[in-house]
């Protein structure tokens, strides 16, 4: 007779493996975009810079690269914390302060690509 191994759990394994790896692609070519943009430019002034974000293809760039960055630090830190905090009520305040801040972050993006 054989039994069934029941599986039960969560499962963010995939989504989380294949999330992180999308974002770290986006990252990826944000950074090699804004490398060529930055390496282009005859002289890097503050004007340059500022020319740079003026466009709505980098702010909008700029904002999603933010946004995978927020994603891929957010699927990092919950699995750091589910691993090593066994306390529920440290990790889930742990959980809450870390996703606060990432909103922070991500609000304060957004003021400043679109405040310039």
């Amino acid at each position: 007779m054989t039994t069934q191994r029941i599986v039960s759990g969560a499962h963010y394994g995939l989504r989380d493996w294949l999330g992180q790896r999308v974002t770290a692609i986006a990252l990826t070519l944000y950074c090699v975009y804004l490398l060529i943009a930055v390496l282009t430019v005859p002289r890097l002034t503050y004007s340059s810079w500022y020319g740079l974000f003026l466009s709505p293809f980098m702010r909008v760039a700029t904002l999603l690269a933010m946004f995978s960055l927020i994603y891929h630090a957010w699927i990092g830190i919950r699995d750091v914390l589910m691993d090593y905090i066994q306390k529920t009520w440290m990790r889930l305040s742990l959980e809450i302060l870390t996703l606060g801040l990432l909103a922070g972050y991500a609000c304060w993006t957004v003021i400043i690509l679109w405040r310039v």
